[in-house]
């Protein structure tokens, strides 16, 4: 059996240097349309691992990506036993060759789905599909994709981070509500009606906080499983950028820190009111509690070159902005622009929330130097006609 290794076609069993190569790659046997007739694609071209067996089970392709998964060098794996040349264990130590056994065993088996292998010690995410000339017939080609576990470390570490962040952010409210319902219970008489209201009000706040987590953790489910719902109802968003702003004001802010502008007429818009409600909170408070001076809010009909109607809403403030090399993160997971407090989660919501609408979000530097959000919907339609 002819096999190329680094521009030297050699015979299994024979030494590299018996003669010279031959073939359209330094890391592929001499076995036609590995990759299928007419593709013109070089296993190097592929991003992820490839591993190709004969019928005998000698490797006849070993790719440049395998070679940096598996620090092991196509010269070394070419014209080998598969067994030999990628030997792999799973988490118990055994012989996964030896043991999934994909030349005998169940003729109608076609492949086995990924699963993490160690191959010397380091973690290697293998699949395998059993090629055959028939549906019941022997194994022609074993074919095997390798892939670093690179990608399920930083997810994995997207969660622990999320983990913390939620396991932070709760002790505090929950440490409060038990200090002050525990005080109450014990010493009751002690207190009078102003120390009484005072506590139950710090405990609601308290709860109203880990309800609204909570609920923030429920919207990052739906959006990372694409299951976010839009209930579209008739939205004003004029009404709903002034009663926003009326809320803040309530909470304590100055009046004449709000300018509201309204480039009017609005075309009718058909949006989930809960949901445009949590954008516009998420990112009057975002310009509240990170901007300084006047925070602008400019509601107007889509100004674009797309044929796309709608309504856009841009909020900016007068503070110092976010640095241009942050920009391509606001919208990312715990993403904080100061220390501030916040979970770093409302913006990557927000960017959901719109995009399930079928609008667009964007981050840049307003007029005054502060940040400047603007996010656009389209008019679409009711939800009784979806």
């Amino acid at each position: 059996m002819s096999v190329r290794t680094s521009g030297t076609a050699v015979t299994a069993g024979s030494s590299p240097s018996d003669g010279p190569a031959r073939g359209p790659s330094p890391t592929t046997a001499a076995a036609p349309d590995i990759l299928g007739p007419g593709l013109g694609l070089d296993p190097d071209d592929l991003p992820d691992g490839l591993v190709v067996a004969d019928e005998t089970g000698r490797v006849i392709c070993f790719n440049a990506a395998a070679a940096r998964i598996t620090d092991i060098t196509p010269e070394h794996a070419l014209g080998r036993p598969l067994e030999h040349a990628l030997p792999l264990q799973d988490i118990e130590g055994r012989r996964w060759w030896r043991l999934t056994d994909p030349y005998g065993g169940l003729a109608i088996r076609r492949g086995q789905p990924e699963r993490n292998l160690l191959l010397g010690g380091r973690e290697v995410l293998v699949s395998a599909r059993y090629v055959r000339s028939r549906p019941t017939g022997p194994v022609q080609r074993l074919v095997i994709a390798l892939r670093g576990t690179e990608a399920r470390r930083r997810t994995e570490l997207s969660h622990a981070e999320l983990i913390a962040t939620v396991a932070h952010e709760l002790r505090s409210p929950l440490t409060s509500v038990k200090g002050f319902t525990a005080t109450l219970l014990q010493k009751w008489e002690r207190f009078t009606d102003d120390q009484k209201r005072l506590m139950l009000e710090t405990v609601d706040a308290d709860a109203n906080r880990v309800t609204r987590l909570i609920a923030e953790l429920l919207d990052i489910s739906r959006i990372d499983s694409g299951r976010l719902e839009v209930r579209r109802q008739r939205v004003d968003m004029s009404a709903a950028v002034r009663r926003h702003v009326q809320a803040q004001t309530t909470a304590g802010q100055r009046p004449d820190r709000f300018l509201i502008r309204m480039l009017e007429p609005l075309p009718d818009l058909w949006a989930d009111p809960d949901k445009v409600d949590q954008v516009l909170g998420n990112l009057l408070e975002n310009a509240v509690r990170h901007g300084e001076g006047t925070v602008t809010i400019e509601v107007g009909p889509v100004s674009d070159t797309t044929s796309t109607e709608g309504t856009s809403v841009t909020v900016s403030d007068e503070g110092p902005g976010i640095p241009e090399e942050s920009m391509s993160r606001v919208f990312t997971r715990f993403w904080r622009g100061s220390k501030r407090g916040g979970t770093g989660l409302g913006l990557y919501i927000v960017k959901g929330i719109v995009e399930a609408h079928g609008g667009t979000i964007t981050v840049g530097r307003a007029p005054a130097g502060g940040a400047q959000f603007r996010f656009s919907l389209p008019v679409a339609a009711p939800a009784f006609m979806a």
